[in-house]
């Protein structure tokens, strides 16, 4: 399609879009109206358009048509939303900023969207103030309040001991009572969760509601029965499930009794299991027998058996019966929940707990082979949970989906993102690429729906939203991989252009550090803002931050003083991971982050991929070292490997390449559609069933350092720049 203003289109061009000519005359009246407009800019003009003539039932192409015609002389960064002055003020950032801008901001403050620049600039130079504000407008409750929100002490060994600050010292809180309190955001009648399993006649049943009252009476069942097994508080715990109401009723019940998770995901193979039951010391894990999608039953029981998995309490995947022989020692689900019966409606007193006590120890990718076991504090929490209230606008009635699983950050973002705000949880038990889910979107009456690109990429291929109404969706939240502008673009006009919000998380982090605000325009595929209460620098080439606002690209620092980062690592000196070696900043040495990041001429900010030797498939990070460990091992004739995490020319999430050189140069070459078959057999069975080779690239040798370390980096730019040859 070539491109041409908006006022230059004229009916026929309409119609070769495969348009009926009525319906065409039609759209081309209202799109002239609306362009006759005088002194509208684009973005008035695209607002315009976008509301008020597209919608789902018009082909993507005349959606296209629109957005780039309105923008074809704009220049970089055309924003796909903007905000309305009177919607700003009804978000939870833009309420809290009508009655309290002045006392914040001062006389200088306007309105919730010219100022949210100052209120950004605040909640960093002011963190007390700002946490203590959000906390309080969170309504959260702490059985011993904290001395102070932050302790900062400039001294040498304070520094080199906490240099990300100490929060909250003294506090005592429980976040899953929190979840559970019921207050002027939950009564015991709403709905806490909403689910449907996949499958069937289920897709034309009403979806499952479990109201608060329900939740917590589950919860405290669980949690007394997790007190029977007599473990010492402060024990870890693992989840190993896929993510539906029960795992998030034991996730809860494990926090609110005093316990620790662990999580870990339900795709994982029993090496990887294995991995983070022994670094987490966990004493039990509650796993299901099967995973059941559509009609195929997956093994996840007896992948727990064979990491070596301490003591199991085992769920029927479907109905109350096992499908299987337990191992001497281990629990039925009925049999641990029947041995408290009578303790059904009786309260729990949630564990109160120290606030650097651990609540939940979660996994992230190094460069190291071994994944880094990093622990969320009791506190931790709350920043998800602030991140959803100020970014997301999470707030009571909305309805939450994002498909994700407790194994990685976003499974307990999603519970306290949503219980912390008054919020229902959304969860489709199945896969979230048919149309199923959709229609589940749809019923579940879904207002916040995250996503990763992938799954926004399936969805566009297979047509599969087609025909369900999601009008009911105020935003989107995207994570876990780079975008793809005209996929999103797309994704935003099934639910007639509500705004999608950018999220780049850390499991360090507890949450988001850059990501985007419904008091700020919108580009697609971009960033708008760093999260409040973080700032973030972009390194130059000397290791030094270039200018707030300059234009460029480099590795990514944070502001050490994030309220809810990591002070620790199980297995790694986390000062030596995070710090050392980082550039200071106004006394304060940054957080390394190790992302890529460039910030636009107009402000917006841009992923691009790894620094180190990580990346990030399908929303998950893996180090190049643990794939090639896998590689290497699959064809006697394989010298050695590279995995290289390629970003396909457009943008998108990173695809996988892997550089093979032979230990006889090509002479004996296997055939690279079988080794390739052959590398993703391998990486299924030994690593995660979702990773996929996208292609094999045969080299003489790898580039390396005089001190013979292999330079994906400089690989990566090769593949990159020579994209035909991996066919990106």
């Amino acid at each position: 399609m070539g491109l041409k203003s908006v006022e230059s289109v004229c009916m026929s061009d309409i119609v070769e879009l495969g348009i009926p000519v009525e319906s065409a005359s039609e759209l081309h009246q209202k799109v002239s109206e609306i362009i006759h407009i005088q002194k509208a800019t684009p973005e008035e003009t695209w607002k315009r358009i976008s509301t008020r003539v597209l919608n789902p039932d018009l082909p993507f192409s005349f959606h296209q048509m629109m957005y780039y015609g309105c923008y074809i002389a704009f220049g970089p960064d055309p924003p796909a939303w903007l905000p309305d002055s009177e919607d700003a003020k009804s978000t939870n950032i833009g309420s809290l900023l009508e009655r309290k801008g002045k006392e914040l901001l001062g006389p200088t403050y306007k309105d919730p969207i010219s100022s949210y620049l100052a209120f950004h600039e605040f909640s960093v130079s002011n963190p007390e103030v700002y946490w203590k504000t959000i906390l309080d407008e969170m309504s959260v409750s702490f059985s011993m309040p904290p001395n102070r929100i932050l302790v900062d002490d400039p001294s040498e060994e304070s520094q080199l001991l906490h240099p990300g600050g100490q929060w909250l010292p003294g506090a005592y809180v429980n976040p899953a009572g929190n979840c559970l309190n019921l207050d002027s955001k939950r009564k015991s009648s709403d709905i806490a969760v909403i689910w449907r399993d996949e499958g069937g006649d289920d897709d034309d049943s009403p979806v499952n509601k479990m109201t608060f009252e329900k939740l917590r009476s589950e919860v405290w069942l669980v949690a007394y029965a997790l007190e029977k097994l007599g473990f010492e508080k402060g024990s870890a715990i693992a989840i190993d499930m896929p993510m539906d109401v029960k795992s998030v009723v034991i996730y809860l019940a494990i926090v609110l009794s005093g316990y620790v998770v662990v999580s870990i995901a339900d795709s994982f193979a029993p090496s990887e299991i294995s991995t983070r039951l022994v670094l987490s010391k966990a004493k039990a894990i509650f796993t299901q027998d099967v995973i059941i999608r559509g009609d195929r039953s997956l093994p996840l029981y007896s992948r727990v058996v064979d990491a070596g998995s301490p003591l199991a309490i085992v769920i029927p995947a479907r109905g109350s019966s096992l499908s299987m022989k337990l191992r001497d020692g281990d629990i039925s689900w009925h049999d641990f929940l029947e041995q408290v019966e009578s303790y059904k409606n009786i309260e729990f007193v949630s564990v109160e707990r120290p606030v650097e006590a651990f609540s939940n120890i979660l996994f992230s990718e190094s460069n190291t082979g071994e994944p880094k076991a990093i622990p969320w504090t009791v506190a931790t929490p709350f920043k998800a949970g602030a991140d959803g209230w100020c970014h997301l606008d999470i707030r009571k009635g909305d309805v939450v989906a994002w498909p994700t699983n407790l194994g990685w950050m976003m499974g307990p973002w999603l519970v306290y993102a949503s219980l912390l705000n008054g919020a229902s949880i959304a969860l489709f038990n199945g896969s979230p690429l048919t149309t199923s889910f959709a229609k589940f979107v749809q019923d579940a009456k879904v207002t916040m729906l995250g996503v990763i690109p992938s799954i926004v990429r399936a969805w566009r291929t297979k047509n599969c939203t087609a025909g369900f109404d999601w009008s009911t969706i105020r935003c989107f939240g995207s994570t876990g991989e780079a975008s793809n502008v005209d996929e999103y673009l797309w994704l935003m006009g099934r639910a007639r252009y509500k705004p999608i919000i950018e999220y780049c998380e850390g499991t360090e982090i507890g949450g988001g550090f850059i990501t985007g605000s419904l008091l700020q325009p919108q580009c697609l595929s971009a960033f708008s803002t760093p999260s409040l209460g973080s700032n973030l620098f972009i390194l130059g080439t000397d290791g030094i931050p270039i200018p707030a606002n300059v234009p460029g690209v480099g590795e990514l620092a944070l502001n050490p003083l994030m309220f809810g980062a990591s002070s620790t690592l199980l297995n790694a000196d986390h000062y030596d991971v995070y710090f050392k070696g980082m550039p200071s900043w106004n006394g304060k040495v940054l957080r390394r982050h190790g992302d890529v990041f460039e910030r636009t001429i107009r402000g917006y900010y841009r992923a691009h991929g790894r620094a180190d030797d990580t990346m990030n498939l399908g929303g998950i990070k893996v180090s190049s070292v643990e794939i090639e460990r896998v590689c290497n091992s699959v064809d006697d004739k394989i010298l050695e490997t590279a995995a290289i995490g390629v970003t396909p020319v457009g943008g998108g999430p990173e695809r996988l390449v892997v550089a093979v050189v032979f230990k006889d140069g090509n002479d004996s070459t296997p055939e690279l559609s079988s080794l390739k078959q052959s590398l993703n057999t391998a990486l299924q069975k030994n690593l995660n069933p979702l990773f996929k080779v996208y292609d094999v690239v045969p080299l003489a040798s790898l580039p390396r350092t005089a001190t013979n370390k292999v330079m994906r980096r400089v690989l990566r730019q090769q593949l990159t720049q020579n994209g035909q040859n991996c066919k990106l």
